[in-house]
């Protein structure tokens, strides 16, 4: 018997849980990573980072500063392992267009949200985003303390 492998869904490796409070998302694109084969190795331990990380568009290129990709005690000592080194994102012409076209706008921002496996290949999922006012911050607060309140008053009421 010849049984097909079910397709299994993009396994993540690193979220940035503080952009989803800190900016209202508009759009999202999906961008490769240039890394080296440590870099590879450690992202399969699980050791990437993306907390203060953000996402630098220069001469038409897209790259991603501040995140932290820990290089393992098993890897060769004989070339640089710089943990935050700045990594290019590999995105298409009309993509990286469209994120200076908008970017340039005052108050929009590019900023990375996830470090997943695609396949074999390393993608990172980046989204334009403006930030949230304070009073903002505090209303999605309230709303997820009530949906909370909601569901256990649920939870009491069905029993």
């Amino acid at each position: 018997m010849n049984k097909k492998q079910p397709k299994t869904a993009a396994k993540t490796i690193a979220l940035n849980k503080k952009a989803r409070f800190h900016y209202l998302l508009h759009e999202r694109f999906e961008a490769g990573l240039a890394l080296e084969g440590w870099e590879v190795k450690s992202l399969r331990a699980g050791k990437g980072q993306l907390t203060d990380t953000y996402v630098l568009l220069k001469n038409g290129e897209a790259f991603l500063l501040g995140s932290n990709i820990a290089p393992l005690a098993s890897a060769s000592k004989h070339t640089g392992t710089d943990p935050q080194r700045t990594r290019k994102l590999l995105l298409h012409k009309k993509e990286i267009a469209r994120l200076i076209g908008a970017t340039q706008k005052k108050g929009q921002t590019c900023v990375p949200l996830a470090l997943y496996w695609k396949a074999n290949k390393v993608k990172c999922e980046i989204a334009l985003a403006t930030g949230k006012k304070e009073q903002d911050k505090r209303a999605a607060a309230k709303d997820r303390d009530w949906s909370r309140q909601q569901s256990r008053i649920m939870k009491e009421y069905n029993k």
